[in-house]
């Protein structure tokens, strides 16, 4: 029976255990902070809570032009809509550690092992070295390790997180009440998630982005619609404003930029991008390449450079994801099995934005359309033409295709909208298994529906010359 290591146990490293252990291995789970990982306790699953009980109050705002009035107890007109963000996040909290409590049971009544703890790789004995952390070591034979231990939110010297009032994106979620000014510093995805977030839960929000507009690495027509929103609900984007400081004076938060100006708040949450988790694992030393950036080099079945080791999820950068970790993971245990392998193909990754309205891609961009990179012809329609979002009362957003000129292969897309990260499904499915506009075209949608606008993009598209 062949043994597995796995350390870390995130999406990369619980999924790759599962199916180590279905083909057969004997498989042992050393992890740190609980199951799941950063994705489950502090990352994935609370931020998207978070967001949606925030959605939940975006979408009330539509409620009056829906024919829906609120009274109060007394059958006055009701002014206000208020969250506690106290039981919001305890809501938060306790879904993340059911869910990691739920991995855990899943993964036990499997019959792998899961040993708390830290582990390095001891190359020369072919052993995971636990720091157990009831104390002591425990040395744990393998015949291959994966490497699972994710990254932490990145901080810089001039913007040191206190816990409190400042803070990173893991720390948010013990705030009791809902901050006065937000200032978010970081137009990525992390960024504008929870700038998106707090806006809608009811704070003023200061966005500060050194691009000029924010997520700069997506769609510029989608992420154009987003900030136009953003905007229009009164969020405060400073656009090529790059932060120098972040600094706080009792209550008071002051982010200090380069140009000199400053902006005051009440919090502040830094975005700023991720670290990976690959120091004091015994990788160097085992003939394990890293790169400048310290995250893991390794191949498309998650192969690192030295013989039985493979590395999975945030700790390899690339598509920092919860599913690409999961599949990475699975991909590694099942070329070292001798399972059926099929090599990660990024550009079959479905990714979504969880802001309102969401922003969903996958495959080509526009941008590598419009650089050249790929030929293609791409087609966009608003949804605002759209009679299920008409009697929704969406106003925002589109579906967008990117077609091969003459066969109509789909090979990327983009939604706007809410729910976009469901509405992406097909779209995804048609990406993966080469189908074509026509195809699309030809498949019978619901009527009403958002997916309506997907079907009516590829017949424009059978026309495109």
């Amino acid at each position: 029976m062949a043994r597995v290591t796995v350390v870390g146990g995130g999406p990369g490293g619980y999924e790759a255990a599962l199916v180590a252990q279905q083909l057969g291995a004997e498989v042992t789970v050393v992890d740190r902070d609980g199951l799941g990982g950063s994705a489950v306790l502090t990352d994935c699953v609370p931020s998207k809570t978070l967001i949606a009980t925030s959605e939940l109050m975006s979408d009330m705002t539509l409620a009056r032009d829906l024919g829906i009035n609120f009274r109060d107890h007394q059958g006055d007109p009701a002014t206000e809509l208020t969250a506690d963000l106290g039981l919001v996040n305890e809501r938060v909290k306790a879904l993340a550690l059911a869910q990691s409590g739920d991995i855990e049971g899943r993964l036990t009544r499997r019959g792998i092992r899961v040993v708390k703890g830290t582990g390095r790789i001891d190359a020369d004995k072919r052993q995971v070295v636990a720091t157990l952390t009831e104390g002591g070591e425990e040395a744990i034979d393998n015949d291959a390790v994966l490497i699972a231990t994710g990254a932490r939110p990145r901080v810089l010297p001039t913007a040191q997180p206190d816990g409190e009032r400042i803070l990173t994106w893991e720390q948010v979620y013990d705030l009791t009440e809902l901050p006065e000014h937000m200032i978010v510093v970081g137009s990525g995805v992390t960024g504008v998630e929870f700038a998106g977030a707090y806006l809608n839960l009811g704070a003023q929000v200061t966005l500060v982005s050194s691009r000029d507009r924010v997520l700069p690495g997506e769609d510029a027509d989608a992420a154009t619609v987003l900030q136009d929103v953003l905007e229009r609900q009164g969020m405060n984007i400073l656009g090529k404003s790059r932060m120098e400081s972040v600094s706080r004076s009792g209550d008071v938060v002051t982010v200090k930029l380069t140009d000199g100006r400053e902006v005051t708040g009440s919090h502040c949450v830094l975005a700023l991008g991720s670290i990976p988790n690959s120091e004091d694992l015994g990788l160097e030393e085992a003939g394990i390449e890293l790169d400048e950036g310290g995250f893991i080099r390794t191949d498309k079945v998650s192969r690192t450079s030295a013989h039985g080791v493979y590395a999975a999820g945030d700790c390899t950068g690339g598509f920092m994801l919860a599913s690409t970790a999961a599949m990475a993971g699975r991909i590694a245990m099942r070329h070292f099995l001798g399972d059926t392998v099929i090599p990660m193909d990024l550009k079959q990754v479905a990714a979504n934005v969880f802001t309102s309205p969401e922003i969903a891609t996958v495959g080509y961009s526009q941008a590598q359309v419009d650089s050249g990179e790929v030929v293609a012809d791409t087609l966009r329609l608003d949804l605002k033409g759209n009679p299920r979002a008409k009697m929704q009362g969406i106003s925002d957003g589109f579906v967008k295709l990117i077609s091969r000129p003459g066969t109509g292969v789909v090979i990327g897309g983009v939604v706007v909208g809410p729910r976009a990260s469901e509405l992406i499904h097909p779209i995804a499915l048609a990406v993966s298994t080469g189908l074509t506009v026509d195809q699309i075209a030809n498949t019978f949608t619901v009527y009403p529906s958002i997916s309506g606008s997907t079907a009516e993009v590829a017949r424009r598209l059978h026309h495109v010359e």
